[in-house]
């Protein structure tokens, strides 16, 4: 493996370069410039040294998004011990497992947390912080009790005159060196502790800063809309955009729609990186019914006007996501095709990226003005992807990557550790896809997803379920296998229903009209037996993709 920089030394710099700059913002509350962020780094710091804490110890956080919890996390690593970010939406046995699993010595919670976790199921613990103010609500060491006690006290102490930007210095530790235990949203079971080396954080730091560093001015304001404890919003919104200097602001609750494109209009973003479920939601609220009128389509048909009614569309839809974007990316699943297609008809600035917690995450990605539809763009800087097949331009074949971004494995897990990563060094990623002559890769969709049609046909069901979320009242879909027949669960648009004022014999008729039109545009081996109504929104996990395991035999 080739030696590569320090990825502490681009935390480091970036607070002493931006010392006087906003960082840190919990939005409609206080912000933190660089400078403060660096001074509850230092007296994290301290707290750890005083309380025992040593380099390579964990120390789990588990709470909403926000900037103390993006202190704690970066104090953590600055430190040298290992952060094991837990996600909030977890239940109380999934953390005790995780922080118990992990050994953490010390447990950061938010708000909601503190008041479901019962310590006496984590006996190793030895300390809790409430993430809000810091404030210690459970110890099980004096020496910690004393550190927390007298901080300020230390801090005077170590830093008479003043604490200042010369007094910055993290430990930056090897390549190697484990960074964090990331453990996966997992679907039965307990999730596994993804390992991640320091070498993957500088590595996607290196291809995202490569690709669009030039693009993102120091100070530009980003929002953290994503779950700051899955590694696509750790990696892209937090750790990317803190070391380039940015103004980054912590939505604090539940990403909306109605809450992200408020945020979005008030703080102007340069780059916004999302799942497809929050920007379909905007787009299909706040931009589908201004510009799906007869007047438009009119004018889009006239040739003399077509380029300047894009254009004006454009502008607006530019206006919708802040007015000061160099890009918008998505990833976490595939972006529908409706409206994937609307964003390139007016040449808007959209793009697909993917990848997998095992990679820190990203695998593949393109600039909006390399972006092809349908794909999720080309490999990332440092890594080698192959698709598993003997035509990868026309048959499916199994995504294989590997290169600086790959974990080192599961932790305490060689087995699991074996069935992903071959001898050669090949991470398998359970993905099905398709790859261009020219590089850009196609997902097809999840191995474990693929279904058998009757007559031996692989069928990908995020395929059907793309065609059928566009269709008429389809709020969310999932499709099934019943025997040898495809079934198709649909949430309806609960809101446009009762506008419309339809009742469940309606909606049924609607449906029914969906599936023959969804049949009409898919092989034989395909078709839908039947559209099932599903009353409540699927259960999904932090990146917002639906449980599928939950809903097989929901018929």
């Amino acid at each position: 493996m080739d030696l590569t920089p320090s990825f502490i030394e681009y935390i480091e710099k970036a607070v002493v370069e931006n010392w006087d700059r906003d960082a840190l913002t919990d939005y409609k509350g206080t912000t933190l410039q660089y400078h403060d962020v660096a001074r509850k780094i230092e007296k994290l710091h301290i707290l750890f040294a005083n309380s025992g804490i040593e380099k390579g110890d964990k120390i789990a956080l588990c709470g909403r998004n926000s900037s103390n919890w993006a202190v704690a996390f970066l104090a953590t690593l600055a430190y040298g011990a290992v952060a094991v970010p837990i996600q909030n939406e977890f239940t109380p046995d999934q953390i005790y497992n995780i922080v118990n699993h992990s050994e953490a010595r010390l447990l950061f919670v938010g708000d909601v947390v503190a008041t479901q976790i019962d310590a006496s199921q984590m006996p190793a613990l030895e300390g809790v912080f409430y993430l809000p103010d810091f404030s210690l609500t459970l110890s099980r060491s004096e020496q910690l009790t004393y550190a927390r006690e007298h901080l300020n006290e230390m801090f005077g102490s170590k830093f008479p005159k003043f604490f200042r930007r010369e007094h910055v210095a993290y430990h930056h530790g090897d390549a190697e060196d484990v960074a964090l235990i990331n453990y996966t949203s997992g679907t039965t079971g307990f999730s596994k502790g993804v390992v991640l080396p320091y070498r993957a954080l500088w590595s996607n730091f290196d291809f995202l800063n490569g690709m669009m560093g030039k693009h993102i001015p120091r100070g530009s304001n980003c929002v953290c809309i994503l779950p700051m404890a899955h590694m696509y919003g750790l990696m892209d919104d937090v750790l990317f955009q803190f070391c380039l200097g940015s103004h980054i602001f912590f939505l604090t609750r539940m990403p909306t729609p109605t809450l992200v494109a408020e945020a979005l209009a008030e703080i102007r973003p340069r780059l916004i990186c999302s799942v497809p479920l929050v920007v379909e939601k905007i787009v299909r609220k706040k931009i589908f019914p201004e510009f799906q009128t007869s007047m438009v389509r009119l004018l889009m048909n006239m040739p003399l006007l077509r380029d300047k009614v894009k254009e004006r569309i454009c502008e607006r839809v530019r206006e919708v996501f802040g007015g000061n974007l160099y890009q918008v990316m998505v990833g976490g699943a595939s972006l529908s095709r409706e409206v994937e297609e609307f964003f390139v008809s007016i040449g808007f600035p959209i793009t697909v990226g993917y990848g997998t917690t095992e990679t820190a995450p990203m695998i593949t990605m393109s600039n909006w003005d390399d972006f092809v539809p349908g794909s999720c763009g080309t490999p990332a800087t440092h890594m080698e992807v192959r698709i598993a097949s003997e035509d990868p331009e026309h048959v499916p074949g199994e995504i294989i990557t590997r290169g600086l971004n790959v974990m080192l494995g599961y932790y305490k897990n060689e087995e699991a550790t074996r069935a992903v990563i071959d001898a050669d060094g090949w991470f398998h990623t359970g993905d099905l896809a398709t790859k261009s002559a020219d590089g850009h890769v196609f997902i097809r969709g999840r191995i474990k997803n693929m279904l058998l049609g009757a007559n031996g046909q692989n069928v990908y069901p995020e395929e059907i379920e793309d065609k059928l979320n566009s269709m008429a009242l389809v709020g969310e879909s999932l499709v099934v296998q019943r025997g040898d027949q495809l079934v198709a669960l649909v949430h309806p648009d609960v809101e446009e229903v009762k506008s419309m004022g339809f009742d469940d014999a309606d909606l049924r008729g609607v449906m029914e009209q969906n599936r023959i039109e969804l049949n009409s545009k898919l092989p034989h081996f395909c078709k839908i037996a039947a559209i099932q109504l599903h009353a409540t929104e699927f259960e999904k996990t932090p990146k917002k993709s639906i449980k599928r395991y939950k809903y097989q035999q929901s018929i």
